[in-house]
């Protein structure tokens, strides 16, 4: 009597292809997450824009008729109200001021909060500085000290200002 080879029957995966799964699961993950980072900053950043957008036209309007810049950091000015009452989920205020010229001179700060936000925008503020009223169409300079990956196109890096020595 001849004895039959025994048939091995393939359950399951081996050990070798589970940690190649475990292995390819990783690089997409160390490669997804900081994009999905940058992801929430960018959209953060955005409510900022929008909210300082949004003074635009009653700063305008006040430069326009009256030759001054409105200041909303200790009541409301012109229709625009207390810089603290202006907030979002990641803008603690938005500040308007700035000392008139014959281009403008206005500036609209939006200050993001420094908790519960992303790394790369605690702290940080993105200034609207109103220019061209002298050549009569007025445009509006985007800044900010965040990173360059966060900021839309329309918004330039300003560095930090440099510490005063002591």
């Amino acid at each position: 009597m001849q004895r039959k080879p025994y048939a091995r029957r393939h359950r399951g995966f081996t050990l070798i292809e589970l940690m190649i799964v475990v292995a390819i699961i990783g690089i997409l993950a160390g490669v997804a997450i900081p994009q999905y980072q940058d992801y929430v900053a960018r959209s953060q950043f955005a409510e900022g824009l929008s909210l300082a957008s949004g003074q635009k036209p009653a700063v305008i309007e006040t430069f326009s008729y009256g030759g001054t810049c409105p200041s909303n950091a200790s009541g409301a000015a012109d229709g625009i109200p207390l810089a603290t009452s202006i907030a979002g989920t990641y803008i603690k205020s938005v500040v308007t001021g700035g000392t008139p010229t014959a281009a403008g001179g206005c500036t609209i700060v939006a200050n993001f909060k420094d908790a519960g936000i992303a790394k790369g925008l605690v702290g940080k503020s993105l200034t609207l500085r109103m220019t061209g009223a002298d050549q009569g169409a007025v445009a509006w300079q985007c800044e900010s000290g965040a990173e360059r990956k966060y900021l839309p196109k329309a918004c330039s890096h300003v560095a930090a200002a440099a510490a005063a020595p002591a």
